[in-house]
């Protein structure tokens, strides 16, 4: 783009100067975070400005692919049933009274529980995954489940309740004490799951994720979640399982926990729900798992919940995933997607990649050095196509590719991703080995 272009705002269609730009980064540095403002400007000080499907617009003019989003977009953005959902929302009721009956809260939680797996048929919406986390800590605790299990790499959120529960002490340190009898186990091993529950778990809640996403898409061995679903029916313990990230499609199944037939006391969902619209999260819960809730409206709520906009993004949603077989799409995209990750990091750098793997339209790829994964990130960037880190393990690049992607567009997905593996290669030849990466 030549110097003093414009481009035209998306909300007002007046032009957009590129000083302005540097303007977006001194008000993060004043007013949000400096640090966040450094990171914008190590991706080249661009900034977002409009969405559409699976493209993202910036300011500059660039256009790109939008495979990260933290694996929010799986309609992709704006999608049109969504968006006119909630626009006639907010021209009628955008925000309820508290006090009376609302449909939108009653269509949204029957929908949901419809294709939640059954006996799953409490609802309580949220407006972030980590709130829907302390709603099935909370739930937990009704019945004395006061001790947490979770695993090593997990994430759950940054709240206080939920950041007890997260795997990551870089996240906890600066926070203790956090809630206390907090354990953490490793991922995918039963047996150490087992010592922590102990023989008598009437005590303790086990929180786990199908797939770990922040961990790095740790996939877990096959049979581990109904090993988990078994030890916590035999020792009276109370299962949570967060597919904040993993639920409704993003695996190439509605759930993590239907890839092993598993019903859990409560399922937390979030991310996908909002339609890339509105957020909004949920836990769904079992009628038994649930009954604190029941017996007293008022024992945990929040201004926001179950806000009326919200509701109509997580209807519109789930209708589109339905109508649309967003979750056939993904298992079938996420095939493609993968078999185009691993061939060219396997041609072109086998030595500085540790391994690709991923469950439907939720990948990683693990180099053997985080400056590495930096590097690739900072490549698929320069090609247009926009991925995420894994806030647990940095040597992992994650994609969380829209299910709405065409044919057109993985294939410039793919061809970004061979540019970017051909450019590690030329910059970190085998000879020289990925420790070359942490001076660059």
């Amino acid at each position: 783009m030549t110097a003093g272009t414009t481009t035209a705002s998306p909300a007002t269609g007046a032009p957009v100067p590129p000083g302005r730009l540097g303007d977006v980064a001194a008000r993060y540095r004043a007013h949000l975070s400096r640090g966040r403002a450094k990171l914008g400007e190590m991706f080249g000080g661009d900034v977002e400005v409009s969405s559409h499907g699976s493209r993202v617009r910036t300011a500059q003019g660039r256009d790109y692919l939008n495979c990260g989003g933290y694996g929010v977009f799986l309609t992709g953005a704006c999608h049109p049933r969504v968006v006119a959902a909630v626009e006639r929302q907010i021209r009628t009721h955008p925000l309820s009274t508290r006090l009376l009956l609302e449909p939108r809260a009653a269509d949204a939680a029957a929908a949901l529980s419809r294709v939640a797996p059954a006996g799953l048929e409490r609802v309580h919406f949220t407006g972030s995954g980590a709130e829907a986390v302390e709603t099935a800590l909370k739930l937990a605790r009704s019945q004395g489940h006061r001790r947490i299990v979770s695993a090593v790499g997990g994430y759950h959120g940054k709240t206080l309740g939920a950041l007890s529960a997260t795997g990551k002490a870089l996240y906890q340190d600066p926070f203790r004490p956090l809630l206390p009898d907090s354990v953490h186990v490793p991922y995918g091993d039963t047996d150490s799951l087992a010592e922590a529950v102990g023989p008598d778990g009437s005590d303790a809640v086990v929180l786990l994720e199908p797939v770990q996403g922040e961990a790095g898409v740790v996939v877990p061995p096959e049979g581990y979640l109904r090993e988990v679903a078994a030890l916590c029916a035999r020792t009276g313990a109370f299962f949570v399982l967060d597919e904040v990230m993993t639920g409704l499609g993003r695996l190439g199944h509605w759930w993590g926990a239907e890839r092993e037939g598993v019903v859990p006391d409560v399922l937390l969902v979030g991310k996908s729900l909002s339609g890339g619209v509105v957020p909004v999260a949920a836990a769904i819960a079992t009628a038994r798992a649930f009954r604190a809730f029941d017996r007293d409206p008022f024992l945990h709520t929040s201004t926001f919940s179950a806000a009326p906009i919200a509701m109509a993004a997580a209807e519109a949603s789930i209708a589109v995933i339905e109508e649309e077989g967003l979750v056939e799409r993904a298992r079938a995209l996420g095939g493609t997607v993968l078999t185009a990750l691993r061939a060219p990091l396997e041609t072109h750098c086998p030595h500085l990649v540790a391994d690709v793997r991923g469950v439907g339209l939720l990948l990683g790829v693990e180099f053997r050095d985080d400056g590495l994964a930096g590097e690739f990130l900072l490549e698929l960037l320069d090609r247009g196509v926009i991925v995420n880190h894994s806030l647990n393990t940095h040597a992992v690049v994650r994609l969380t590719p829209p299910a709405v992607l065409t044919d057109a567009e993985t294939e410039e997905l793919a061809a970004a991703i061979d540019g970017a593996a051909r450019a590690l290669a030329g910059r970190f030849p085998a000879e020289d080995g990925p420790n070359e990466a942490r001076s660059s």
